[in-house]
């Protein structure tokens, strides 16, 4: 009984500055936070569980506490693997080596206070995409959500990790792969001095409560080092704090009035982050410093939701066919920007989607790459 009336004299909250859980007296309207002594509103309506400031509140609060424990999810089956195969993939994996492959991430980060709702959309999206538009073989896309009943395709640390090694296991020249990832991302303090703003970018895994972030050091050493020359890697994030999330060297610089340079942000260079002649290219949702948001697009027969990043590339790809690298990336940010602009996607694949968008133009989405190149000359080729 006493434990009862415990629990409900007392509230979590979470620091609006940094992030840090905060226990708020029975009452408060505002509490001050220990570590940065900011003073926080509390709010008196509880937060619902799909509350996108929660779950922003709660990523934050990952670099300056331990936010309570949810339930963890079943653990993954490790099945049967591959026979001789060094990095031990599951044998559920797709076996096909075709020379375009992808791998596609989307967390729903279901039954948790910072679920998403349109990161499974985001992927099927995609499937269908390179499919149709770009010729991907359906034997050649590996898909991780929470949806799958295989195991093995649950988007946990240790599957996504061994994904991202299918993903570039043997490539050679002429190969093209893509990899996408809807869901959450994090900032942590960079450890290894490698960083031109002090923190390390960090996707979040499925069980990242109990098994941790993903670090941009580890992305990039698992799929972006290996690529060989005549190797295309393209990866397509749609995450907060997601800039420079495949650590690659160059982050273009882009006005609205076409201007562009690409800035080095490479700070050690004895440190290898390219790759190992081949071509590595990031779009991301945001800088490191903004948050991504998913966008709420009601269909002629009912609703559903997506990433605003992911819905900006498709539609940008969609609206010119063989479009360059800037062009792409300007009218991603002008789609953002007029809020999903009045068109829609055009062609068959706009009618696929049959959606119309409204969602937030608070991101920017960036563009990074293994080496420097002409954007407004470079043609965008998957």
């Amino acid at each position: 009984m006493s434990f009862m009336a415990s629990s409900r004299q007392t509230r979590t909250t979470w620091c609006s500055r940094c992030g840090a859980s905060i226990s708020a007296p029975p009452g408060a309207r505002s509490v001050r936070c220990a570590l940065c002594h900011t003073t926080t509103r509390v709010e008196r309506r509880p937060q619902h569980n799909g509350g996108l400031h929660q779950a922003v509140g709660f990523i934050k609060g990952l670099l300056f506490g331990s936010p309570s424990q949810q339930p963890p999810p079943p653990p993954a089956s490790s099945g049967s693997m591959r026979a001789g195969d060094p990095y031990h993939l599951p044998a559920s994996y797709p076996r096909a080596r075709g020379k375009k492959r992808a791998l596609l991430v989307g967390i729903s980060y279901s039954f948790t206070k910072y679920e998403l709702k349109g990161t499974v959309n985001d992927v099927n999206c995609m499937a269908y995409l390179l499919g149709q538009r770009f010729g991907f073989p359906s034997d050649c896309i590996l898909a991780l959500t929470q949806e799958e009943k295989d195991p093995n395709r649950w988007p946990t640390k240790d599957n996504i990790r061994l994904a991202m090694r299918w993903l570039v296991e043997g490539c050679t020249s002429g190969d093209s792969l893509v990899f996408h990832f809807s869901g959450h991302g994090v900032q942590k303090l960079d450890n290894n001095g490698d960083e031109v703003d002090g923190y390390d970018e960090a996707l979040c895994p499925q069980d990242f409560e109990d098994r941790g972030v993903i670090l941009d050091d580890e992305i990039n050493e698992t799929i972006v080092r290996p690529l060989g020359a005549g190797v295309k890697l393209h990866a397509i994030i749609d995450t907060c704090h997601s800039g420079t999330i495949l650590d690659l060297p160059y982050l273009c610089r882009i006005s609205r009035t076409g201007y562009w340079q690409w800035e080095n942000h490479n700070r050690q260079p004895d440190a290898q982050k390219g790759t190992s002649g081949g071509l590595a290219i990031s779009f991301s949702g945001c800088g490191d410093s903004q948050t991504s948001a998913e966008s709420d697009r009601k269909a002629f027969l009912g609703s559903t939701s997506t990433g605003a990043m992911t819905y900006s590339f498709i539609k940008a790809v969609e609206s010119e066919p063989g479009t360059t690298y800037g062009r792409l990336l300007s009218a991603m940010r002008a789609t953002i920007r007029d809020n999903g602009g009045e068109s829609g996607i055009p062609g068959p694949i706009g009618s696929f989607f049959r959606r119309v968008i409204t969602f937030s133009n608070a991101q920017e989405p960036q563009l990074c790459a293994s080496e420097a190149f002409d954007i407004y000359r470079k043609p965008f080729i998957l």
